[in-house]
């Protein structure tokens, strides 16, 4: 028999079953084979393929551009033929009352009563399935289920995003609250403060005036003791009479405080406040909320421009006053990360897009991609760097991280998931995050600026690089090769591009003013979705932001714009 390599099928690999050279598993030597002989049903490599056809030149041969000819791998057929419910049994007959295929045990427990239960063997008689078109409709689904997943790591994403951004509004409410508790704790206060003040001043009041009476009376007590049997029957009068009237006043004012009253202050809380505290849960309710996003939507569906804004990102502490915006990025949680290419910067914006922080570069930012939750890449070059920086976003603030230096150009980049890739002006390099590994995927050294900047397809099956000194858009493999080249004057100069998470295509063209639309594949335009008319000044820079359905687009020395599409 034949023998085979491992297959990858249970692996779901995207890698082919592929066969070894017999002879040589035989010495142990795993060596890939060129060749199969029908007669001896074993697979040969081309040294073994020469002795084999020394021996037994009449034996029927296939090389590699027959395969379809070579046999089945083993692993292949005991994937199919293995039942999905019973993983010891094969499957050996096909039920047609429920469309199943059926091991024995299958037969036994699910199916006795079925009356269309026919061996498989007897079924393979009829015409041949088509599986060439079976192929093309599972890879179709694999493409919507690739997006699909796409779309929930995006959310998975941005979950930590929203979050802390939900946290600082509890924390802001429980400020706002606190902020009211402190204002009515201060009133409170006032009144108890002012109600002392006063309970004081009459406390005062009494003591004053009982003091004045005491001081009255003893003067009286005084007199009287010196005026005693003097013989002074006028000043005895007088004395007598004014005893008896300050005696009169005391008692009066004895009567009218007969009670001893201890004066105090008490509070009374407003048990309406207590009770609304005290029957609330927490500061609010967490509501759970969703927004159809379309991911499994039409890459071709064109957008339409409703309005415009624009905002200038410069700040006061710019070293240079003009700024070109040569990169956008949104991340998960809507904050929007710019380049400003002259400052040598990456600014933070806020959904006001007002600069809210920003951080120093060590050379010109030519490009910038996403990379993870709250992370991004950003292509820094000029005549003596060549490098990617990594920047965080933390806590509201830039961060930046590891550094990755290059020896050829960075001006373009891209991410798909796993692998970066850079532009040069001339070839495009895929590298590995850590830059261990690299490999060369395109080059065209025909001309200057051939390789600008590139996009990576939802899929990462496809990724575009623009070529502005030949005013084109090339559509690559993943291994390089050229699928489509789109040709338009108005791609001509250096201009971004960006590919929506549906697939849609948007390039500027930055000597021609304007914002192209391409068809997911990049074969054709769809749509000029602004011009000069709309305000374009020398775009630099595009960016769809999905969660606000605008696009916006970075220029070269003027404000950036958003367009509500």
């Amino acid at each position: 028999m034949a023998t085979f390599s491992q297959s990858t099928v249970p692996k779901s690999s995207d890698s082919v079953t592929d066969f070894c050279c017999s002879p040589c598993l035989e010495h142990k030597i795993d060596q890939w084979a060129e060749f199969y002989c029908d007669s001896c049903m074993k697979c040969y490599c081309g040294k073994c393929f020469n002795l084999h056809g020394q021996l037994f030149g009449n034996h029927v041969m296939y090389g590699r551009g027959d395969t379809s000819k070579w046999p089945v791998a083993k692993e292949v057929e005991n994937f199919l033929q293995k039942c999905d419910l019973h993983e010891d049994n094969s499957v050996e007959m096909y039920c047609n009352d429920h469309s199943q295929l059926c091991c024995i045990t299958c037969v036994f427990h699910n199916h006795r009563q079925c009356v269309n239960v026919t061996l498989i063997s007897e079924l393979v008689k009829g015409p041949t399935p088509d599986l060439q078109q079976l192929s093309r409709k599972l890879q179709t689904i694999l493409e919507t289920l690739k997006k699909l997943e796409n779309n929930w790591n995006c959310n998975m994403q941005s979950l930590p995003a929203s979050y802390t951004k939900q946290l600082h509004e509890i924390r802001q409410t429980r400020q706002k609250i606190n902020a009211i508790l402190d204002e009515m704790e201060k009133t409170t206060i006032n009144e108890l403060d002012e109600r002392m003040t006063s309970l004081k001043a009459s406390i005062k009041t009494d003591v004053d005036n009982c003091n004045k009476i005491m001081i009255k009376l003893k003067q009286l007590g005084d007199v009287i003791h010196d005026i005693v049997d003097k013989g002074k029957a006028e000043l005895t009068f007088i004395a007598s009479k004014k005893c008896l009237e300050k005696i009169k006043q005391s008692e009066t004012y004895l009567k009218k405080n007969t009670v001893l009253v201890e004066s105090s202050l008490t509070f009374q809380a407003d048990i309406n406040v207590l009770h609304y505290l005290t029957g609330l849960s927490g500061l609010g309710k967490v509501i759970f909320s969703t927004k159809v996003l379309s991911v499994l939507g039409d890459p071709d569906q064109v957008f339409k421009v409703q309005g415009k804004s624009e905002y200038d990102v410069s700040l006061p502490s710019d070293t240079e006053k003009s700024f070109n915006i040569s990169a956008i990025c949104v991340l998960s949680d809507d904050q929007i990360l710019v380049a400003d290419f002259d400052n040598k910067q990456v600014k933070l914006l806020n959904h006001q897009y007002q600069v809210v922080g920003h951080c120093d570069l060590t050379g010109y930012p030519l490009d910038m991609c996403h990379i993870a939750s709250g992370e991004v890449a950003v292509a820094v070059d000029d005549d003596k760097t060549h490098e990617v920086q990594f920047v965080l976003v933390n806590d509201g603030r830039l961060v930046k991280g590891r550094k990755l230096q290059f020896e050829h150009g960075c001006y373009g980049i891209a991410h798909d998931g796993t692998n970066l890739y850079l532009t040069t002006g001339t070839a495009l390099f895929k590298h590995s995050l850590t830059a261990d590994l690299f490999s060369k995927v395109y080059e065209d050294t025909s001309g200057r600026m051939t390789v600008s900047n590139c996009a990576v397809s939802p899929l990462g099956d496809k990724i575009f690089v623009t070529s502005p000194g030949k005013s084109r858009l090339l559509t690559l493999a993943r291994a390089g090769k050229v699928l489509h080249t789109f040709r338009d004057p108005d791609l001509h100069g250096r201009g971004g591009i960006h590919v929506t998470a549906q697939g849609q295509v948007l390039v500027c063209g930055f000597y021609s003013d304007t914002v192209l639309q391409l068809d997911g594949d990049g074969k054709k335009k769809l749509a000029t979705l602004a011009t000069r008319k709309d305000g374009l000044d020398r775009p630099w820079s595009v960016f769809y932001n999905r969660r606000t359905e605008s696009i916006i687009v970075g220029q070269y020395d003027s404000k950036i714009l958003v367009y509500k599409v």
